[in-house]
């Protein structure tokens, strides 16, 4: 039995300390601010002590950092500063993002470290605990702790999956692609049959949505089928005249999801460039960005440059007015990354006075 504190009574935190109880584990405190996380923890921790996080830490012996990324690297500093991370301890983070190097200053106060994330989508409730044996946790951690981790997982009925540390950004992006979008465009696909009069979108979608998940998880590209895989250019004109009548917040996302296929089929080959070039310039009418050729022989999945299948549909695109990115690529911004909404320095500030309370 491992006595196990935790730092953030989320979604996150408070479900797995509940799963660590249920494996036998004694879950001697856990840290909690607002009225939400408390409720949350008196639900699924009965008995369970809400302490302050320097106490929490101090009574720990494996000590789970549950809190958002961007507030991570300030807790562990603070933490480590206060002397409340002792050697032996073993500390460990949730975060996707993140693997050992936030942990820095923990390990320099002796401490042995993990990154721990559930590839998961959390509601803070029992519902999660008989989900979790689902799930695959991200591990990050030095050789000699990796069984250790590995018993972690274990105890939650999970599978694990090693994370390079150079990887784990890479890695959560997958995860955050995948799901949080995915979230999005389930959204914006019932706000339209919505619009269309369905007294049921959730009910109508359902089966379609669980078969187009489960064929693409298995088959990948191959899996894709409708109007782009056909070529049917005057079916998505006027999916585009309707969605700009009837549901303009949809467009953007539409004709960005409408590129990304239509990069994948051309170079599997499924649709031919002249197909192509007709679907790209209906594109470029709802859209006012002006990319160059380079854009679209770049946007070729998994390759250094041009497959000769879009190498032919540049070539049948000479103005290429309209097409307003890669269709296949991710650009970055300034803006891509993790920002807090308050300033750094002020930020500790509020994090150093929360936890020496």
């Amino acid at each position: 039995m491992t006595r196990i504190g935790v730092i953030g009574a989320g979604r996150v935190g408070a479900v797995l300390a509940a799963g660590f109880a249920q494996a036998g584990h004694e879950i001697v405190a856990i840290a909690g601010e607002s009225s939400a996380s408390r409720t949350r923890a008196a639900a699924l921790l009965p008995g369970v002590p809400i302490k302050k996080p320097t106490a929490v830490a101090k009574s720990a012996d494996v000590l789970f950092l549950t809190v958002p990324d961007d507030m991570l690297a300030n807790l562990v500093t603070v933490l480590a500063d206060s002397g409340a991370i002792r050697p032996g301890q073993i500390v460990i983070h949730t975060s996707g993002r993140h693997g050992l190097a936030v942990l820095e200053p923990a390990r320099k106060a002796g401490a042995t470290t993990i990154a721990f994330h559930p590839a998961l989508t959390f509601t803070g409730t029992e519902l999660d605990l008989a989900r979790l044996p689902e799930c695959v946790i991200g591990l990050t951690a030095e050789e000699g702790v990796r069984e250790f981790a590995e018993g972690l997982v274990a105890d939650l009925g999970a599978r694990p999956m090693w994370v390079e540390e150079s990887a784990r950004t890479l890695y959560h992006a997958a995860l955050a692609h995948g799901s949080n979008h995915l979230v999005t465009l389930v959204t914006e696909a019932m706000e339209i049959l919505s619009a269309a009069g369905a007294t049921d979108p959730a009910g109508t979608l359902r089966p379609l949505l669980t078969a187009a998940l489960e064929n693409a998880l298995e088959k990948g590209d191959a899996a894709l089928t409708g109007p782009m895989v056909r070529g049917d250019a005057g079916t998505i004109s006027a999916h585009l005249t309707e969605l700009e009548e009837h549901a303009p917040q949809t467009v953007s996302s539409y004709v960005a999801l409408a590129k990304a296929t239509m990069s994948r089929v051309v170079t599997d080959g499924r649709l031919l460039p002249i197909r192509a070039a007709k679907i790209a310039r209906i594109l470029s009418d709802h859209t006012q960005a002006q990319p160059t050729e380079s854009d679209l022989i770049e946007a070729a999945p998994g390759s250094g440059g041009a497959t000769p299948a879009v190498a032919r549909l540049s070539r049948a695109l000479p103005s290429l007015s309209g097409l307003d990115g890669p269709p296949a690529r991710l650009r970055p911004s300034a803006s891509s990354g993790h920002t807090s909404s308050e300033p750094r320095d002020g930020g500790r500030r509020r994090i150093q006075a929360e936890v020496r309370q």
